[in-house]
């Protein structure tokens, strides 16, 4: 299966990017705009394909089976830039998935979505255009999993999840690696398809806790 990764130099992304090169059932493509940046996605054992999600994706699109999208405009941007990548750059690429005949579609989200007005006053902006790419995403005819995790760190992974639509205690966090390793396995369990959950760390396996993902 050939895999897109949208946003693979970001953090959450070089995970996704060894995970899937570690598994055989999967050939990775990692999403750059800058050549300088493949040599170190390649060394992590993905190919390398130029695209900009301000720009046209028909060439970065192109042959995939499937695409994980991990891509931020990050916080230092501005939210000219939020909107440009997180919501429009969002919604290009499910388009020229459509398109061109991608079935599957791996959304990474973020709690808040499902109420942006209630999220922190400097995040509101970004969890509106989340939500409104998540819409566009759920309304599309992909083969859709949209995987909304809580507050991230970059500790080392547990492997373990808890999993639900709507997760009532958000006190915990989740690391980077595990939220890399539902991105992957999302593609692997079908029960995942038109899914949209929330994860923070638990105590039931990644494998086991997608497996019965509300």
């Amino acid at each position: 299966m050939k895999v897109l990764v949208v946003g693979a130099n970001g953090l959450t992304g070089k995970h996704v990017i060894s995970l899937l090169a570690e598994d055989h059932t999967f050939e990775p493509f990692a999403m750059i705009r800058d050549e300088k940046q493949a040599s170190g996605l390649e060394a992590k054992g993905a190919k390398t394909v130029l695209g900009d999600l301000e720009k046209d994706l028909s060439n970065a699109v192109k042959g995939m089976d499937a695409i994980i999208f991990a891509a931020g405009s990050g916080s230092k941007t501005g939210d000219d830039k939020t909107i440009a990548i997180d919501q429009e750059g969002a919604k290009s690429i499910i388009d020229e998935a459509k398109n061109q005949g991608v079935t599957r579609f791996v959304m990474l989200s973020s709690m808040g979505t499902d109420a942006p007005e209630q999220g922190p006053e400097g995040l509101q902006l970004y969890l509106r255009a989340k939500a409104i790419a998540d819409t566009h995403l759920e309304q599309s005819s992909l083969q859709y999993t949209i995987v909304r995790p809580g507050a991230l760190t970059n500790d080392q992974p547990t492997g373990k999840i808890d999993v639900n639509e709507q997760i009532k205690d958000k006190s915990k966090s989740i690391s980077r690696e595990d939220v890399a390793k539902v991105l992957v396995q999302s593609l692997k369990e079908e029960t995942t398809i038109g899914k949209n959950f929330e994860i923070l760390t638990g105590e039931t396996s990644i494998e086991q806790a997608l497996k019965f993902a509300h």
